[in-house]
């Protein structure tokens, strides 16, 4: 049944599946102690065993070349230029001539198009070589045969290098930029050093409250509200309207049900006001818009002309009250603090919050206009609402920046998304949940068997739980719908998924039910017999029968058994 649909609304059954199971690649760049230019770039978790890889670069006086050209045509605004290796160092001249006359009108700018496409070559030549760049081949080859995206994560654990767009690395001229290709990498960076991942809850809504600060254009003596102050409001109704059409903007038509959002504006708030909205209001977004600046403790944000609050501060609250992604549209926000020529250890706004726990943090490189802000927001904003995950939405939101404002322009290299290592980037349920809900009108549909599936527990005093909506998760964390606190039970240890088998016989269909394991230590199955036949598990996804035990985590654990009762209708 399910092929013949999906055929005809001209969609793969593989893209209902979660965008929380895609492989994962991390990398990580650490600068050798004691050196100016030695590094350490280390694969810290790859989607198969032998990906763990070290390998040690220098960097390169290219790379210094390339990122001084940058900074003369897309400055770093108020902020004096990062060094990356020894401040004594003098470049040579620039890598390449570039010509830096006028181009003909309505064409674009040869020089800062060749000087995008120079820094992004380089900085993924640089990164990706030698076992790194073997590791990332096959990475990537077990996302292809997954016909998904691979998700890769970069930690960038030296300060000095945390101000350079890595978003815009790219393989060749030409290629596309590795934050730009949803379709087979989900590109954000990382740290590992954080707080753990609070238990994170199932939404099926979207509830954003949006702050809109003090701007730092306004007179710092005005009391009232400046004219941009109400240009973000009316920017604010706008992203309430375009929430409000999610209905119709849900790309399945009737099948899935769309996002329920709602959106709760504040202006120019105290810091007392915007804890106790966050604290009554039960809100899974924030979004800033306003002044911000470099500070210690995660920069300043501007709420008032006289209210500050840190980075630090707002982490305590957004953690509490278990919001689950930050957006900013404020300056420096993905940007460290400078003192004496240097950045800053874990001084950005970004990097303070993910320390904290907060699962994602979207913030800007540099300023950004009000216009490009708008663009990017409402498109992130409405692919949110179509349930994509976060990263997913930002890379869709910046290819959306690039044909509004071209190649060329910086405007699309200045979303940095970060996430919280233990977070699988997802906002609101995915459409998995929603796979098996197809409308029973179809002849197709008559004289199915209906039939109820099952987990219990083979103990004296059995527990079980029903399978509903598609999928059953399984693992540690309190979000799951089995939760299992065992030993060498991962957070998210693995999935029973429901899918739809068509035979030839209408009447003789059959539903097929699957184990698909995400965990660190597998899963152990025994189909039916005696004496179980108990077989290991691990990342990889297999058929379950009826009367299957389970054992999970380890083959010491409590034995599960699945049912599935088939009943005529």
């Amino acid at each position: 049944m399910l092929p013949n649909l999906f055929l005809a609304l001209n969609f793969s059954p593989f893209d209902f599946l979660p965008m929380s199971d895609l492989a994962c690649l991390s990398l990580a760049i650490a600068r050798v102690a004691n050196s100016e230019s030695h590094y350490a770039l280390l694969a810290v978790e790859a989607p198969y065993p032998s990906g763990h890889v070290l390998h040690h670069r220098d960097w390169t006086e290219l790379l210094t070349r390339n990122w001084q050209a940058w900074q003369e045509f897309f400055p770093l605004r108020g902020v004096p230029s990062v060094p990356m290796i020894s401040s004594a160092y003098s470049p040579p001249p620039l890598a390449v001539s570039l010509d830096t006359s006028a181009p003909p009108a309505g064409q674009p700018t040869s020089y800062t198009t060749r000087l995008m496409q120079e820094l992004g070559v380089s900085l993924f030549q640089w990164l990706f070589e030698g076992p790194i760049q073997t590791c990332f081949s096959q990475s990537r080859g077990i996302a292809m045969g997954q016909r998904r995206p691979l998700r890769l994560r970069l930690e960038i654990r030296d300060p000095d290098l945390i101000a350079l767009p890595w978003e815009i690395m790219q393989a060749q001229p030409g290629e596309q930029a590795i934050s730009l290709n949803n379709q087979q990498i989900l590109f954000s960076r990382t740290t590992i050093e954080v707080d753990p991942l609070q238990p994170q809850r199932p939404e099926q809504s979207l509830r954003i409250l949006l702050v809109l600060g003090h701007d730092r254009e306004a007179n710092p003596n005005q009391t009232g509200r400046s004219a941009a102050s109400l240009t973000l409001e009316q920017e604010a109704e706008s992203l309430v309207r375009l929430l409000g059409s999610a209905e119709e903007a849900a790309p399945y038509g009737n099948y899935v049900t769309p996002v329920a959002c709602q959106v709760t504006t504040l202006i120019e708030p105290t810091p007392a006001e915007l804890i106790e909205q966050l604290e009554t209001g039960d809100h899974n977004v924030l979004f800033y818009a306003g002044h911000g600046a470099p500070a210690p403790d995660g920069g300043l944000l501007y709420l008032t002309s006289t209210d500050r609050m840190n980075g630090t501060e707002l982490a305590q609250a957004l953690v509490r009250h278990r919001v689950k992604l930050a957006v900013f549209n404020a300056c420096w926000g993905a940007q460290p603090q400078q003192r004496d020529g240097r950045s800053v250890p874990r001084s950005s706004l970004a990097e303070v919050l993910i320390h904290h726990g907060v699962p994602a943090v979207l913030a800007m490189r540099d300023s950004i206009t009000d216009q490009e802000a708008i663009s990017f927001i409402q498109v992130f904003a409405q692919q949110l609402a179509r349930r994509s995950p976060i990263d997913e939405a930002v890379t869709i939101a910046r290819q959306n920046l690039l044909i509004l404002y071209r190649f060329n322009k910086p405007a699309w290299t200045l979303p940095v998304l970060y996430m919280h290592p233990e977070f699988n980037g997802e906002l609101i349920k995915p459409y998995t949940e929603g796979v098996t809900e197809i409308p029973d009108q179809s002849m197709s549909w008559y004289n199915r068997r209906t039939t109820q599936a099952y987990l219990h527990s083979l103990a004296p005093s059995p527990q079980s739980w029903t399978l509903r909506g598609g999928v059953m998760r399984v693992g540690r964390g309190e979000s799951n719908d089995v939760v299992l606190q065992q030993p060498y039970v991962s957070r998210e240890h693995a999935e029973i998924v429901y899918r739809d088998r068509e035979s030839s016989a209408i009447d003789a269909a059959e539903p097929i039910y699957l184990l698909r394991d995400k965990s660190r230590c597998g899963t152990w199955m025994a189909k039916p017999g005696s004496p179980p036949q108990w077989t290991r598990v691990h990342h990889r996804e297999v058929p379950l029968s009826s009367k299957t035990q389970l054992k999970f985590g380890d083959p010491t654990s409590e034995t599960l058994e699945f049912v599935i009762d088939t009943v005529p209708v």
